[in-house]
Parts: C-alpha cells; sequence; structure tokens
C-alpha cells in the first residue's frame, strides 16, 4: 500500500515515527517527505497490519496534524526491512 499523507507532517518526526511503527509491525517499505510538505510511503506485509498501520498515518505521531491522506493499493514489491528514503520512489 502506497500512501501520501498531507498536513502538518514534516518536522514533528513523522517518518521516525513511522520507521519504528512500521517495524514493530513487522512491515518492510519506506516513508519520504516530499517537495510540498506532504511524506509518502510504502507499506508491505500482512494486509491486518498494513491497514493498521494506514489507519496510524491517519493522526500520526504526537505533534503531527494529519488533514488527508491518500491510498494506492500496489504490488508488493519484495523489500527488505524498513527506511527513511531520502526521495520518492518510483511507481515501478
Amino acid at each position: 500500500m502506497r500512501v501520501r499523507v498531507h498536513g502538518r507532517v514534516q518536522g514533528v518526526g513523522f517518518r521516525q515515527s513511522t520507521v519504528a511503527r512500521a517495524r514493530s509491525l513487522g512491515l518492510s517499505g519506506w516513508v519520504a517527505n516530499l517537495e510540498d510538505g506532504s511524506v509518502e510511503a510504502l507499506f508491505e506485509g500482512p494486509r491486518d497490519r498494513v491497514e493498521s498501520m494506514v489507519e496510524w498515518c491517519r493522526r500520526g505521531p504526537v505533534g503531527a496534524h494529519v488533514v488527508g491522506i491518500e491510498e494506492s493499493a500496489e504490488p508488493a514489491q519484495g523489500i527488505a526491512g524498513f527506511e527513511i528514503a531520502f526521495a520518492p520512489r518510483s511507481r515501478g
């Protein structure tokens, strides 16, 4: 699942909190800040855990103010681990 989170989501520890939460759920993928101030992430793993992660993204960490989220189901890419990406990954 690819998500894009809008609102006050940069400069509030959103990426670091996403990494911690995703790893605790055993998910793979990445999270990145985008130039427009949003955050994009890709989550891979069991459906119920991915859904839990997406639900968490609707709130974000303390200090974040999420005003919207876009979701896009995508085929798994077989990513190992979960990391902060410093540029958005292609949809390839």
